[in-house]
């Protein structure tokens, strides 16, 4: 009987296991090993979406902040005027004028400036009907006008005030602004064209019978008051190197090639100088500056492709990255470049050691910069070519999404995969509760039988414990 009593304690009989556990830890045991390499799957894919996104990011920010310092205007040369004061003065995109200019600005460019008679107020009524502006030249009593510059006809309704009629003109947009002005000696319909001799404008009137009045706005120079043109339009005048020049309005291009003028003064009898700042020593910083940033990319590239424990290990975009950066410095960038002037980012310095990394060989770049600054400055805009064209076409291919030998078709890719591992954790999961709930049950019928069994154990026990008083 001592054998029966042994099995039923051990089983448990209903007073001793914990079933709900006991099926718990059995049906975690059971997916155990599949659950830990699912686990450890999703924490690779995590670290290489996070090494493949750092890399990328670390390309897109030296092209943007490269394309920042190109914009800037300082890695070439820039110009500067002695006397601020008469203009200012602009590069064309990789544009590189040497030497000096003298500029002597004679006159400005300005537009024609016309007022009308004088009204009480400007709700003053002034007739309907309509007004046209034709474009030309006005010179003293005769105007010539240009054809090929479209007339404008502003159609005056009926009641229109002088207020209404500054409206109407602005809404045509004709490069025509009006306004009223409050004089001392009324309200006046001021209008005022575009610099440039070609437009001046004269104003002619169509009245609606009954309704007169528009005809006192009209004017041209050979009937006209020519009390009533505030300022006739003109051209800018200028000398550049003591040669005569013309603009039809302040802002004068290409005055030599690449150069751009914007005219805001005058300086007859006192030339100033138009110099050229020399870029070398911006050149040479940007240069240490791309070559450490190149490094610091290098570094983390390599550490993420490290064959033993780098996560990029195996990674095609990491690949591909390596290669772009290891063909740089001995790339040619610069396809137009002259016979003999700097083609590659290796003229100006860069230099590729045998582990991969960086260093500035600052001789070779010293020695170009004497020999074409020019040349050096051109690497530095942004057109399709350069050193910025080049870091941003990295960043761009590395950032290629449709591409999957990318760091961003990889990413892609990690991604996916990443979503394939949650769906099979979550089904390992289901898997794991449905067999603990299965064995729960089971555990639960036999919990039911073993106490049954312990009862009737129980009730022999007595049995026997009371033949065994009886024998006594």
């Amino acid at each position: 009987m001592e054998s029966s009593t042994s099995i039923v304690t051990a089983l448990g009989g209903g007073s001793g296991i914990d079933m709900a556990a006991l099926a718990q830890n059995l049906a975690t045991a059971q997916f155990q090993l599949r659950s830990a390499r699912l686990t450890t799957r999703a924490e690779t894919l995590d670290r290489q979406i996070s090494a493949a996104s750092s890399l990328k990011s670390q390309m897109l920010q030296l092209a943007s902040a490269l394309g920042e310092r190109v914009r800037t205007g300082d890695l070439s040369p820039q110009p500067s005027l002695g006397n601020p004061g008469v203009a200012s003065a602009r590069l064309a995109s990789g544009s590189a004028p040497a030497g000096s200019y003298s500029l002597e600005v004679l006159a400005l460019a300005a537009p024609q400036a016309l007022a009308s008679p004088a009204y009480l107020a400007g709700t003053s009524p002034v007739g309907a009907g309509s007004l046209t502006l034709r474009f030309g030249t006005v010179a003293g009593a005769g105007f010539a006008e240009d054809t090929a510059h479209a007339a404008v006809t502003i159609d005056i309704a009926s009641g229109a005030t002088l207020a209404d009629i500054a409206s109407a003109i602005n809404a045509k947009g004709a490069g025509v602004t009006a306004y009223v002005a409050n004089t001392t000696d009324g309200a006046k319909l001021v209008l005022k064209g575009t610099e440039g001799a070609a437009n001046g404008f004269v104003l002619e009137a169509v009245e609606t019978p009954g309704e007169e009045g528009l005809a006192a706005l009209a004017w041209n120079p050979a009937t006209g008051d020519t009390a009533r043109l505030l300022a006739a339009a003109s051209n800018a005048s200028f000398k550049l190197d003591g040669l005569s020049m013309t603009s039809a309005s302040n802002t004068a291009a290409d005055v030599v090639p690449g150069l751009s003028l914007a005219l805001t003064g005058t300086n007859a009898g006192a030339p100033t100088l138009i110099r050229f700042s020399d870029p070398s020593t911006a050149i040479s910083s940007v240069m240490q500056d791309l070559t450490t940033a190149l490094n610091e990319i290098v570094t983390a590239l390599s550490e993420a492709t490290s064959p033993t424990t780098g996560d990029l290990n195996r990674d095609s975009g990491a690949r591909a990255l390596r290669r772009e950066l290891t063909a740089l410095a001995g790339s040619v960038i610069m396809p137009g470049a002259a016979a003999g002037a700097p083609r590659t980012l290796a003229d100006l310095g860069l230099a590729t050691t045998r582990n991969g990394s960086f260093r500035l060989d600052t001789a070779r770049l010293t020695a170009t910069l004497k020999a074409d600054s020019k040349g050096a400055a051109a690497f530095f805009t942004p057109g399709l070519y350069g050193v910025y064209a080049s870091m941003d076409r990295i960043a761009r291919s590395a950032s290629a999404a449709g591409n999957p030998g990318s760091l961003a078709g990889s990413i892609t890719r990690y991604t996916a995969q990443q979503g394939k591992v949650a769906q099979d954790q979550s089904k390992l999961a289901e898997a794991q509760e449905k067999l603990r709930s299965q064995l729960t049950s089971r555990f639960a019928t036999s919990e039911s039988r073993v106490g049954a069994s312990r009862s009737t154990l129980s009730f022999l026990q007595n049995q026997i414990d009371a033949w065994n008083s009886g024998g006594n």
